[in-house]
């Protein structure tokens, strides 16, 4: 006899409720039952990534966790990053970096780096560096790219976000100054 558990879970911002079997994966629940499939599953063991999301706000490997753990939860997945057609500025970071090669490690390694540069570090730590960021990834496993662009993308996408909290001038926040004092092209 399985176990089955009514839940309710909000995923990228859309409340789901739905019955679960206690022995569920998040990944599968998210990939089988809700229909977001950008969430891979690579290993299924928590080593490689690719199948990390958004726990309220903390990136979880989703293998690892159990559906009805995620109940009254916020998940966020890679197909909430983009605003419909147009990216995330960490999604654009990744393109224009060539942080992505055949994209199977893609959505974990961007949901890694999101809850990263949204919450996972304190403000007061001033700008990463690239061996922050090297450690960062380092989490997650790509056969493709060699990590350099992927490194890059986050770091521009980090210093981005940082420089549009922080006053450029008194009373003018970054993100309102002109291209070359924002850091901007």
């Amino acid at each position: 006899m399985t176990d089955v558990r009514q839940i309710r879970v909000t995923v990228n911002g859309a409340a789901h409720e739905l019955a679960v079997e206690s022995r569920r994966t998040l990944a599968d629940m998210l990939r089988h039952d809700l229909g977001y499939t950008g969430t891979h599953l690579g290993c299924e063991h928590g080593i490689c990534g690719a199948c990390t999301v958004l726990l309220d706000g903390q990136p979880v490997r989703s293998c690892l966790v159990f559906g009805v753990q995620a109940d009254g939860c916020l998940v966020s997945t890679v197909e909430g990053l983009a605003d419909g057609d147009e990216l995330s500025d960490l999604q654009q970071a990744f393109s224009d970096h060539h942080g992505l090669q055949c994209g199977f490690c893609t959505p974990g390694f961007l949901m890694l780096a999101e809850g990263y540069l949204s919450g996972g570090r304190p403000e007061d730590m001033g700008e990463p560096d690239e061996a922050e960021i090297r450690e960062l990834v380092a989490a997650n496993l790509c056969r493709c790219t060699g990590y350099q662009g992927i490194v890059e993308a986050v770091l521009t996408t980090a210093r981005r976000r940082l420089a549009g909290r922080r006053p450029s001038q008194p009373g003018r926040l970054a993100e309102d100054a002109p291209a070359e004092e924002a850091g901007g092209r």
